[in-house]
């Protein structure tokens, strides 16, 4: 079976090495990969952006399957122009996709289905964003609406911050914005929380807790994620069966009474307060890097499972995990989230020597003249499949001071609530 990827980051170099070990699989392409993907499968340089392209490209190789990575692709239609064509691809279509594109229309989802989530304002101006504001009790959550790559969100203590957040929001800083979202803070501990889906039934596909921000000891300003373990913490049969029965179920009868069927992956964020699940967010893929600690804990074939969702018969197939623990620490060009240096060389990566359960997953990085250069804010992905969590980080740190990259930095407490309690 011949299968393509779209997209760039962690996320993809690690599905390319999952399906890889798939005895059905017999070539990957990646559109348009990275200096990871590079060495399992053939790159193709075409703008994910470019449907076109990537549609001729599909049907000339003769792709069986294409997974789509990341969310602008989804939220902008690739799966409902690829599907004209026959083509079958494992991904929501363009309505289903608002879960992550809209949070506005996710909200008004929990509404009127009843799933639990924090009370929520929506403005279309910074005049009446501000006058609510003043009488709301801090700190406040304010979100862009739409796609900010995991940084358009802004947790607010002071009045300064935020102004600063609805002024940068409607001032274009994460592209158009035509509404702002502002919401009540609840004060728990964050879980991610993963589904598989055909359309007709779904599964459950691991837990995880990512790291947003920058600094250690979670401070400092949201990026994309600094790093990831899984399994969460909280995970537990009583939790997994509130989270199924209040929030996924209800979302996904909701999404049917619309005529949506949801093909893909699911990514619940969520805040679990006293152990009662609260929604925060949707996601319409698997996340990066929570992706990077789940796939490693897979046993069951990755190609099969995405087969069984595309012919929709995902019900006859067991879907089976290794009992590690995964985690994963992200490395960076100094300067991310902000100003940063792209096209710098690193060095020394052919001379680490990984180990069983070991992995360095390629995000932002591009190969030239069979060097391999930086090419993002993400760099590289550290993950470490082992018994203890611990032990995972340990061995991720130890790693990351083998290569030493001058031009990168890192969390050095990943998991810290986990490890450190």
């Amino acid at each position: 079976m011949k299968v393509g990827i779209i997209g760039s980051g962690g996320r993809e170099h690690a599905v390319c090495v999952s399906l890889k070990k798939s005895r059905n699989v017999s070539k990957i392409y990646c559109i348009p990969g990275n200096a990871g993907t590079s060495l399992i499968a053939e790159n193709v340089n075409i703008p994910i952006d470019n449907f076109e392209k990537i549609k001729n490209f599909i049907l000339s190789n003769a792709i069986e399957i294409v997974i789509i990575g990341p969310e602008k692709p989804l939220v902008e239609g690739i799966v409902d122009y690829l599907e004209t064509y026959n083509i079958k691809v494992f991904g929501p279509n363009k309505a289903a996709s608002q879960l992550e594109g809209s949070k506005t229309f996710t909200k008004n989802l929990c509404k009127k289905y009843n799933i639990p989530t924090a009370k929520f304002g929506v403005f279309e101006n910074i005049k009446d964003a501000l006058i609510f504001l003043e009488n709301c009790n801090l700190p406040i959550v304010i979100k862009a609406d739409g796609l900010a790559a995991g940084k358009g969100v802004y947790i607010c203590e002071k009045k300064e911050e935020y102004l600063q957040a609805v002024h940068e929001i409607f001032e274009g800083k994460f592209g158009q914005a035509d509404k702002i979202l502002i919401e009540e803070f609840l004060k728990g501990e964050e879980m991610s929380f993963f589904i598989i889906s055909d359309g007709k039934s779904y599964k459950k596909f691991g837990s995880a807790q990512d790291h947003k921000r920058v600094f250690e000891g979670d401070k400092g300003k949201n990026t994309g994620g600094m790093g990831a373990y899984s399994p969460s913490r909280l995970e537990s049969k009583s939790l997994e069966k509130k989270i199924l029965d209040k929030i996924i179920e209800p979302t996904l009868k909701g999404l049917n009474k619309m005529d949506i069927n949801f093909i893909g992956f699911l990514y619940a964020g969520l805040m679990i307060v006293d152990n009662e699940p609260y929604l925060i967010e949707y996601n319409v893929r698997m996340g990066d890097p929570e992706c990077q600690t789940i796939l490693p804990k897979l046993n069951s074939d990755f190609a099969e499972i995405l087969s069984s969702c595309v012919n929709k018969n995902l019900d006859s197939n067991e879907i089976s995990w290794h009992d590690d623990k995964c985690l994963c620490i992200v490395l960076c060009s100094k300067g991310y989230p902000e100003k940063y240096q792209s096209n710098v060389e690193i060095k020394n990566l052919d001379k680490i020597k990984l180990q069983e359960g070991e992995f360095i997953f390629h995000a932002g990085t591009h190969n030239d003249d069979k060097k391999i250069f930086s090419n993002g804010g993400r760099v590289l992905n550290f993950v470490i499949k082992s018994n203890d969590f611990k032990n995972c980080r340990s061995r991720g740190l130890e790693l990351i001071k083998e290569l030493n990259w001058e031009n990168g930095f890192h969390r050095k407490d990943i998991g810290f609530k986990v490890i450190d309690k």
